[in-house]
């Protein structure tokens, strides 16, 4: 008879014996028996799925970069992303500076020569074009939108690994990025802090949202002496889309340029008083023969505004320098000495060659 003995624990359907009553379940080789555990793990499978979904969505557009010599060996490498079907890819200034090409290889195993069309060094941005085409590009996305703590993805080649995948959040936003060129320094602005693993090789590389819109380029690794686990990454926002299309039509980025360098500092109240402003851009250094220095601007100059616009970091003033205010005259109000004064000065095209 195939029934249960008397006596022996009955099997039930879930395979637990029962005995006078009582349920005794078997035991289960996974650890998920506390509540805590067993509420983690959708989110973890959540997570995971994100995290696949944008790797395997910007695998394909993102390259390896071996960048060319004039001697026609291979000086370097860092990262690229297509931006474009017909071959253009931006990466980051200092991965392409100083060469006229390379070779770039694809996560299909394509490896396609590419010239560089364009550099800009003020906002570590470059553009370079893949001869033959056919490329995948990625979405780009506005890094004006994310917010501190959101999901972000980098896609790279980290010291030589092809197609690697990093995940973490956004750490910080508003972060600045020195940048150089020849004799002119100035502040990247707005940059992404993100605590996704970056290491030499991702630079150029995508930093991509949940959505796998690229929203940064990867640029920088805080010194590990410094700080673990702090990358930096250029926004992509309408600025920097402005910049890469001037880079693609092979032009420089024109800039306005004023020649002072400053810093924030908050307004004396009596100032503060009649500006109804907290705080103005200090002038530390005026450059000899530059249009400040013709305005009559000096050291320790409060600026308050410039064409009524509110200044009170060097960020907001270069942001305000644009192109279509090169050899336009500009109002600049200030303090000096206790006294609000109106000074007129005309910018200059930025030469940063």
């Amino acid at each position: 008879m195939n029934g249960a003995r008397r006596g022996d624990p009955a099997e039930s359907r879930d395979g637990s014996s029962r005995k006078s009553g009582t349920i005794r379940p078997q035991i289960d080789a996974t650890p998920s028996s506390a509540s805590g555990e067993a509420a983690e793990g959708p989110a973890l499978d959540a997570y995971s799925r994100v995290v696949t979904a944008v790797a395997e969505a910007l695998l394909p557009s993102v390259a390896s970069l071996r960048v060319g010599g004039a001697d026609g060996w291979a000086k370097g490498s860092g990262s690229a992303v297509a931006i474009s079907e017909d071959g253009f890819l931006v990466t980051s200034a200092h991965v392409v500076s100083g060469a006229s090409g390379g070779t770039a290889t694809f996560g299909d195993g394509r490896e396609l020569t590419y010239e560089v069309t364009g550099i800009d060094r003020l906002s570590d941005l470059a553009v370079v074009r893949a001869a033959g085409g056919g490329l995948h590009p990625a979405r780009l996305g506005d890094a004006d939108r994310l917010r501190v703590g959101q999901l972000v993805v980098a896609v790279g080649n980290p010291l030589g690994f092809a197609g690697s995948v990093s995940a973490g959040v956004v750490s910080a936003l508003g972060r600045s990025l020195a940048a150089q060129s020849g004799r002119h320094a100035r502040l990247v602005e707005n940059v992404i802090q993100t605590d996704a693993a970056l290491h030499p090789g991702n630079s150029g590389g995508a930093l991509a949202d949940s959505t796998a819109a690229v929203i940064g380029i990867n640029t920088a690794v805080v010194n590990p002496g410094l700080g673990q686990g702090l990358g930096l990454a250029v926004p992509i926002n309408a600025v920097t889309l402005g910049v890469l299309g001037a880079l693609m039509a092979g032009q420089r980025v024109r800039r306005a340029w004023l020649g002072i360098g400053g810093g924030s500092r908050p307004l004396p109240p009596r100032a503060a008083r009649s500006s109804g402003l907290a705080a103005g851009l200090e002038v530390t250094s005026v450059v000899a023969g530059s249009p400040a220095a013709r305005a009559g601007i000096r050291p320790e100059d409060l600026i308050l505004t410039i064409d009524d616009v509110p200044v009170a970091a060097i960020g907001e003033l270069q942001r305000l320098l644009s192109a279509d205010r090169i050899g336009r005259p500009v109002k600049v109000s200030l303090v000096r000495n206790g006294e609000q004064l109106l000074a007129e000065a005309v910018p200059t095209e930025l030469d940063d060659r």
